[in-house]
């Protein structure tokens, strides 16, 4: 019933900037919290950053500073800006939505994800 759709990711170059972008569409009923993860071959997948209902958010150390995340609640979408990119940070980069669900539960859903290229 939910739909999760990310987009903006590409290749770009060392020190450049990207933004992505995720809207959340179907049969919603809150949002408790939006967030950024990222994932590479091998490796388990971590959060990037997160922004909740309240407007608090979190950062993984490795992004702050560079990467800063906003939230629309009327569109219910989610915006990552990236800047000073380095190749650390190539990875496939999923959108998570938090939702309350009718029988008053939270649920993650999950975008399928969109490929971030930092190279020269």
């Amino acid at each position: 019933q939910v739909q999760v759709v990310e987009s903006g990711g590409g290749l770009v170059q060392p020190g450049g900037s990207l933004r992505l972008s995720c809207a959340a569409s179907g049969s919603i009923l809150e949002i408790n919290a939006m967030g950024w993860y990222r994932q590479v071959p091998g490796k388990e997948r971590e959060l990037v950053a997160v922004i909740r209902s309240a407007g608090s958010t979190n950062y993984a150390d490795s992004v702050k500073g560079r990467f800063t995340i906003s939230r629309d609640n009327a569109r219910n979408s989610v915006n990552l800006q990236m800047n000073s990119l380095k190749s650390e940070d190539t990875a496939v980069y999923y959108c998570n939505v938090n939702l309350v669900t009718y029988r008053g539960q939270s649920y993650d859903y999950w975008g399928q994800g969109t490929q971030v290229t930092v190279s020269s």
